[in-house]
């Protein structure tokens, strides 16, 4: 869970600030409480009832052709839901929501997003449209720049989620996640009560930014991963739930998933995954490891047999901090990316704020670095502490850490007495901007990705649309790329949005254009660019290929 800065939060209404605390559940209001200890079976929320105060002072809302006001809702049962983009915990909600939308459908009950960004890049209604579309939201959302709405209803986190009952009072509220089971009951009741008093109004419907998007072949992808001896490009493509396998010209040779977010093992046109992310090469380079980010999982598919299944994750989001035991029954919370050093595979495990280690030939899972508290200390690496690791690489002596909500990149020593420290950025959750320099005087803006090449480790600076340029010997930070470049093959400009995963194979930096739905290949050192077509072949091959250049 994110507390907001007080220099950055306005002043709030004292009344509704004592109202607030008044109607929260007692419940330990932190992200990484389990459903057990932040729950007790029967428990509701309730309150007195204050009236809520209007929904004023959004810059604009998406999902709906209107602003919404209490008199619009008057009749419904609705959920406030305090979030921004950024925040692992925000979306680790946002299934709960669908559970709650999907099961009162035919009901009068509305979710409404109440969109108050963190960083600036969060300020976009833009860009809040396109997180929108990537995590499949269908339910109105304001965007709270400003912090009118937050403020007027004292809020101090994020996540927080707040009832008003169908009069337009509010009912009751919860901060942090892992609360479904006390909002559904609570949500329930106040039905079961409302339309006794005849208060109900018929449902609501939407018009949702879906309606008027169109997907390409790739949508949104995270990551991918570049082999040069094979000449192939992995790609995950996240929103439609399946791994793409193409050569460097973009022509695609494997499709691994059926497309459709599941969690299923099994041959690669059935298998499913659910919005994967990180990837990894075994190197024998037959075995494809992903980290199947909402299934909380990690996935191993054996290209040679064309067969997925299951190394670490019960498809459950587990909040445990310090992991031991056998891979395949130990939850996983919300991994990232993963790095393959020496038959160990490590975990960006993002939702815990820690790196995880997997022992491939035991196949037992172990924490290796981290505390779980969300900050960004250094020392010892069981001592240190990460906010949402997002992205790694290896020199194979240390981990390249892309620690996404401190806007730092972090090195992390291999071995059992390593340790943590920061290389550039702030190590602040509120210290963030666009500034080159030495170490902690250089600014980032939300990484997500990092590759390494020799002394150069270059950082996909997703929300600055930018690719930085770090020196690990010194920490000396540029701008190797802005957002902004020539592509040599059709003359066009390429501007990039939101890159978020970056691989280097064969002297060329290939990037994860998330937001334009494609893949950018950059030239290291020419920086010559050139979109890369990915497309099917005129007649789709089978999957069952052997990898290219495993001859002697």
């Amino acid at each position: 869970m994110l507390t907001m800065n007080p220099r950055n939060r306005r002043r709030t209404i004292a009344v509704v600030a004592s109202a607030f605390a008044a109607i929260m559940l007692t419940v330990t209001a932190i992200a990484g409480c389990s459903d057990g200890e932040t729950q007790r079976e029967g428990d509701t929320l309730s309150s007195p009832l204050t009236p809520a105060p209007e929904l004023k002072g959004a810059s604009a809302w998406l999902n709906t052709t209107k602003p919404l006001t209490l008199d619009d809702l008057r009749g419904q049962v609705v959920l406030l839901d305090f979030w921004t983009y950024c925040c692992i915990n925000c979306l680790h909600v946002l299934p709960d929501l669908k559970y709650l939308e999907h099961k009162y459908r035919d009901e009068p009950f509305v979710v409404v997003g109440i969109h108050s960004g963190k960083f600036d890049e969060e300020k976009d209604a833009g860009n809040i449209r396109q997180a929108i579309l990537r995590h499949n939201i269908d339910h109105p959302v304001a965007v709270d720049n400003d912090y009118e709405i937050w403020n007027a209803f004292g809020v101090q986190a994020w996540p927080t989620i707040i009832l008003i009952d169908p009069q337009g009072r509010i009912a009751g509220a919860v901060t942090g996640e892992g609360h479904r089971d006390t909002l559904d009951r609570t949500i329930r009741r106040l039905l079961k009560q409302h339309r006794k008093m005849g208060t109900l109004a018929e449902p609501m419907r939407f018009r949702t930014e879906r309606t008027s998007f169109e997907s390409a072949f790739l949508e949104f992808p995270g990551k991918l991963l570049a082999d040069a001896a094979g000449q192939r490009l992995f790609i995950s493509d996240t929103n439609h739930h399946r791994i793409v396998v193409a050569d460097l010209d973009g022509l695609v040779q494997l499709v691994i998933g059926d497309g459709s977010a599941g969690f299923t093992d099994g041959e690669f046109e059935t298998a499913q995954f659910h919005q994967p992310q990180g990837l990894a090469l075994s190197p024998d380079r037959q075995t494809l490891f992903v980290a199947d980010t909402e299934n909380h999982a990690v996935r191993t598919v054996d290209l040679v047999n064309g067969v997925v299944s299951t190394l670490a994750g019960t498809g459950k989001l587990n909040y445990d901090r310090n992991p031991k035991g056998p891979a395949r029954s130990t939850g996983l919370n919300s991994p990232w990316d993963l790095s393959l050093v020496e038959g160990r595979l490590y975990l960006a495990m993002a939702g815990a704020h820690e790196l995880w280690v997997i022992d491939l030939q035991s196949a037992q899972l172990s924490l290796f670095a981290g505390t779980g508290r969300e900050a960004g200390f250094d020392g010892p690496n069981r001592r240190a502490t990460f906010a949402q690791p997002s992205g790694l690489t290896s020199d194979g002596k240390h981990l390249y850490v892309a620690d996404s909500e401190i806007s730092s990149i972090r090195t992390v020593e291999l071995g059992p007495t390593g340790r943590t420290t920061t290389l550039a950025g702030s190590g602040g959750l509120f210290k963030f901007g666009d500034t080159d320099g030495v170490g902690k005087a250089a600014r980032f803006q939300h990484p997500l990705g990092v590759a390494i090449d020799g002394t150069n480790l270059y950082v996909a600076d997703t929300f600055n649309h930018r690719i930085r340029r770090v020196d690990v010997r010194t920490g000396q930070v540029t701008t190797w790329l802005g957002p902004d470049l020539m592509d040599v093959e059709s003359g066009s400009q390429i501007t990039l949005d939101e890159p978020g995963g970056l691989s280097i194979a064969g002297g060329t930096l290939y990037i994860a254009d998330t937001n334009n739905h494609r893949i950018v290949a950059v030239d290291l050192s020419s920086k010559v660019a050139r979109v890369v077509n990915v497309r099917l072949a005129p007649r789709h091959e089978t999957n069952l290929k052997k990898p290219a250049g495993d001859e002697p």
